[in-house]
């Protein structure tokens, strides 16, 4: 077996221990999930009654935002799961093992995608109670879907760059909140980034976190002509910069998280 088959393998091994561990700690499946239902009970239900889109309804608008959110939180798990690890000395465990390095950091990140998949089926679910439909070709839906998770599977490595680097579960959590918080709520999530003010508005429109959120709604059906037409080219062209926005995440920081990993386990 090669060097590439090896870390294909062992990268799957670490997957299923991950899994597993959800299975035994539903409670971290849990809290990515119950948090967006309120989210969507709250908006659809309270502020979406005051809060006016042009040609669809608020529901509609708000539930790829909300799918974009669940994504966003479901990836600090593998932060705060790396912490943890890190904490009880796992990663001295595995040091010991004949495993490809890349291993850890892969199967943790690819066992999230797995645990985003449930998160997205219990949103969809909850977004078609609460009145959103999907209005595209068939094709264009399940792009879209692949777009959520391939964000999804970026953003993780996003921060399991950060717990490495903080490596203790408490100030994770708080920066994690302080970074994500602001991700979602300065975005097109919740309401329309044109009616923003002057520099929120620039900062909404390039934030990636809009950029998803505005392919998903495209990529959906959950547009209407009647809606104004973004200023920001990552608006515009959506889907295109999505992707680019993935890809400039892996290539930033997959190497990041890579070195910062050697760094811990070296030690």
């Amino acid at each position: 077996m090669n060097a590439l088959q090896t870390a294909i393998a062992d990268g799957m091994t670490i997957t299923k221990r991950n899994t597993l561990k959800i299975k035994r700690a539903p409670d971290q499946l849990g809290g990515v999930i119950i948090l967006p239902i309120v989210f969507v009970l709250l908006f659809a239900y309270v502020f979406g009654s005051m809060i006016d889109i042009p040609g669809m309804s608020y529901q509609e608008y708000m539930i790829p935002g909300i799918f974009v959110q669940t994504v966003v939180m479901s990836a600090q798990i593998t932060g705060y799961t790396l912490v943890l690890d890190l904490q009880k000395g796992i990663f001295d465990r595995f040091r010991t093992l004949p495993m490809a390095p890349s291993a850890v950091l892969t199967g943790q990140t690819i066992s999230d995608v797995l645990m985003n998949v449930s998160s997205i089926i219990a949103m969809s679910v909850m977004g078609l109670i609460v009145g959103w439909r999907i209005h595209s070709a068939p094709h264009e839906a399940v792009l879209g879907f692949l777009l959520l998770l391939l964000f999804a599977y970026a953003f993780s490595w996003v921060t399991a760059t950060v717990a490495l680097a903080l490596r203790t579960p408490e100030v994770f959590n708080n920066i994690a909140t302080v970074v994500s918080m602001p991700l979602v709520f300065l975005s097109n999530a919740f309401v329309d980034s044109a009616r923003l003010p002057g520099p929120l508005k620039v900062v909404a429109e390039w934030n990636p976190v809009s950029t998803i959120i505005q392919a998903t709604r495209e990529l959906f059906g959950n547009t209407d002509p009647a809606m104004p037409v973004p200023g920001a080219w990552p608006l515009r062209h959506a889907v295109t910069a999505s992707l680019l926005w993935s890809a400039l995440i892996l290539a930033v920081f997959v190497p990041l998280a890579t070195r910062l990993y050697k760094k811990a386990v070296g030690r």
